[in-house]
């Protein structure tokens, strides 16, 4: 899973996305026009988003974003800690909100919290696509009961595909979501791993589910 951490503060921003990437993958932007831009793409499963930022603040951000029909979920953090603030985050399309100071425990918990409420992923913590089992915790696939290996990027892939299964994903899309957006290589490499993949899937029946929407991207379904 994606995060995206929003703040202005450059300490305070190297220690969350140090806390957060013990458990998911996590970028970084210091300003509200970064992250609304970051934001647009859609490769991210939350977002937490300081609200006093400098030029666009965190709730013009959640605004546009919410404007633009992009779901991702909202964790505010800030200093403020007026009703009216809370209210008006909530109301703008956040979906919690966590008061300057905090214990790590907390925003670690928030964020797993979201997470579960947005996530496809079932109780036990398994994504499922038809005979293809993936296990968040032990990062472990199988198909149709096999064990079935690979590689980090494949299985970010195959993550990312199954999350949204019946789904166009562009190329830009999958390749900011699994490279990043500071990654030395091109959007070429995507190809390569989608290849990599059908040919692992290939010898169960589901490498011909990842469909190529020529001119755009990929699309994991079966219809």
């Amino acid at each position: 899973m994606r995060l995206l951490v929003v703040e202005d503060h450059k300490q305070l921003l190297k220690e969350i996305v140090r806390l957060l990437s013990e458990d998911y993958q996590v970028d970084a932007a210091e300003n509200g026009e970064d992250a609304l831009y970051m934001a647009e793409q859609d490769i991210y499963d939350a977002l937490i988003l300081d609200v006093m930022l400098p030029g666009m603040d965190g709730f013009e951000v959640t605004k546009q974003m919410r404007e633009k029909n992009i779901d991702t979920p909202v964790i505010f953090l800030t200093a403020r800690d007026a009703l009216d603030d809370r209210v008006k985050g909530l109301n703008l399309g956040g979906d919690d909100y966590i008061v300057k100071p905090f214990q790590n425990q907390e925003l670690k918990a928030r964020v797993a919290a979201i997470l579960r409420r947005s996530s496809p992923l079932s109780l036990n913590h398994v994504l499922q696509y038809k005979g293809i089992e993936m296990d968040n915790k032990r990062k472990q696939v199988t198909a149709d009961g096999n064990e079935l290996p690979l590689t980090t990027k494949q299985y970010e892939l195959l993550e990312y595909l199954i999350e949204n299964a019946d789904q166009i994903l562009t190329r830009q899309q999958i390749f900011d979501r699994i490279w990043g957006f500071d990654s030395d290589t091109t959007e070429g490499i995507v190809e390569v791993y989608v290849h990599q993949l059908r040919k692992k899937l290939k010898d169960y029946g589901y490498g011909n589910d990842i469909r190529t929407v020529r001119g755009i991207g990929y699309m994991l379904t079966d219809k």
